[in-house]
């Protein structure tokens, strides 16, 4: 059984870790303040359970993805600090796969609102 004192260490790991990406990486910043906005969306269109938790998932999976591509980038570099082709093409890999997903998280997410929205200028 894990003590109160490791489970607190634990979180103090972790509080460094999301600590580290938000003042480190600036699209890290830039997803955060898009998961309020879209959280506010969300507020204020008092959409669905379903959809509240689609939406949630989402912004989980960019933000968990986004900072498994700054591990990626910091180990990579730790262990190949010169841009190997190798590491350059695994690094742009890494990006492309966040790019994928924030894009059809924004895809989702349009088609979540989209109803809301036209409701509200209909």
């Amino acid at each position: 059984m894990i003590s109160g004192k490791q489970l607190r260490k634990s979180f103090g790991y972790a509080t460094n870790g999301l600590s580290t990406v938000f003042q480190s990486e600036q699209s890290f910043r830039l997803q955060v303040l898009a998961a309020f906005f879209v959280l506010s969306l969300a507020m204020a269109f008092q959409v669905s359970h379903v959809e509240l938790i689609v939406l949630l998932l989402l912004i989980a999976s960019v933000l968990i993805l986004e900072l498994i591509n700054s591990i990626f980038e910091r180990v990579l570099d730790a262990f190949k600090p010169r841009l190997h082709p190798i590491v350059k093409e695994a690094k742009d890999m890494m990006a492309a796969a966040v790019l994928l997903m924030s894009f059809f998280s924004l895809m989702i997410g349009a088609l979540i609102f989209y109803p809301y929205v036209r409701l509200l200028f209909s």
